[in-house]
């Protein structure tokens, strides 16, 4: 019966499980956006959470600055005089 010519090192021996104690991840189906999740987390995507609505995405804060723009650039055309050269 063949036996091992030399001591496998202790790192080499612990080295064969140390991949052992890995699980795969629970993932949930946000229930607004249909995206994947983990679970008992806010969505990233539209940022809610059992169905109320926690925290403001990227997405959100793009269309409010570009409403802010907006009634900036529309005060800016109110407060400036009609010159007599564009009548």
């Amino acid at each position: 019966m063949p036996v091992p010519k030399r001591k496998h090192s202790r790192a080499r021996r612990d080295s064969k499980h140390a991949n052992k104690g890995l699980k795969v991840k629970a993932r949930t189906m946000c229930a607004q956006c249909q995206s994947a999740l983990p679970p008992h987390q806010a969505c990233p995507t539209c940022g809610y959470y059992k169905g109320v609505k926690v925290m403001t995405t990227k997405l959100d804060r793009a269309i409010k600055r570009g409403k802010a723009y907006e009634a900036k650039s529309k005060r800016q055309a109110a407060a400036q005089p009609a010159s007599p050269e564009q009548a």
